[in-house]
């Protein structure tokens, strides 16, 4: 079993400033809630049990939203506030553990993933999630990381999450080759290849990474090796590569929806998702849209 996620949270978030100038843009918020916290819960839904955070200098933010705050609680205990007591401490499972460790330059994604070998090791399978964005599924029976977890235990092979989009928009991401083109929600098939922001005319497929991976402990030593890539940086689909050609790799396709928070109309998108069915706010969210839509 997966039990082990990283989370690479040590990026400056350019995409977001100004608002991410003085304040992580993981500890940026939906609704209530940073978008770090959903992504962990997302990751503890699906067994993981160590959340390790490559973090940088800048980043004691986050640790802290996830480390006890002792003088808070007791405030809130002292005056009977208890919901939000309760809050605080759920924010993880007491059987969850959150462990940092710098990324002490900013050398590309593939290098955030390396930082984590010294906790993860060689021999252990483990999770990447990338903190922009959320995958949300709402409604379902297990989320879709469950889902893959399934899928590389059955396969015994590293699972690269996709979804589909339109494919005006296939510029803009990594694209899959399957070996079963027509995949499925749900289902996972084999990689041919990986296209990064291939032209239209050009798309494999329209089936998009969007920020989730299984991946073996043997990725390590590969990605030891990989050389810098696109933008002089160590590149994780490099390694994945590699990787597939020697061990072969598999595409999950998801069955919920993603927000790319990372991107302000993304961002603007996931709070109406999650706003419309918070269960304290929802009902007069959805009274405000409706009153901001008759204005129009």
């Amino acid at each position: 079993m997966i039990r082990k996620a990283v989370l690479p949270v040590a990026g400056f978030g350019t995409r977001c400033l100004p608002a991410s100038k003085a304040i992580p843009k993981e500890m940026i918020t939906i609704v209530d809630k940073p978008v770090i916290q959903y992504v962990v819960e997302e990751a503890v839904e699906a067994g993981i049990k160590e959340i390790i955070l490559v973090t940088h200098s800048s980043k004691g933010a986050i640790e802290n939203h996830f480390d006890k705050h002792f003088e808070l609680e007791s405030t809130l205990e002292a005056k009977g506030k208890t919901d939000l007591l309760d809050a605080l401490r759920n924010i993880i499972p007491d059987d969850v553990k959150i462990i940092s460790i710098r990324q002490s330059e900013p050398l590309g994604l593939g290098h955030a993933v390396l930082c984590a070998r010294p906790i993860v090791g060689d021999d252990d399978p483990f999770a990447v999630l990338l903190p922009d964005v959320l995958v949300d599924d709402d409604g379902m029976s297990r989320n879709d990381l469950a889902g893959m977890i399934e899928a590389y235990e059955t396969s015994g092979q590293a699972q690269v999450m996709v979804e589909n989009v339109a494919r005006e928009l296939v510029y803009k991401y990594g694209i899959v080759e399957l070996d079963e083109p027509g995949l499925e929600p749900g289902k996972s098939t084999s990689l041919i290849g990986m296209v990064e922001k291939p032209a239209v005319e050009d798309a494999p497929s329209t089936l998009a990474v969007i920020g989730r991976y299984l991946l073996p402990g043997a990725i390590f030593p590969i990605l030891a090796q990989t050389p810098p890539g696109a933008g002089d940086e160590i590149q994780l689909t490099d390694a994945i590569d590699s990787l597939r050609s020697e061990t072969g790799v598999s595409a999950y396709r998801m069955q919920g929806e993603t927000y790319d928070c990372g991107h302000q109309l993304g961002y603007l998108e996931a709070i109406l998702a999650f706003a419309k069915r918070h269960p304290k706010y929802g009902t007069e969210f959805d009274d405000l849209l409706t009153r901001y839509a008759a204005r129009t």
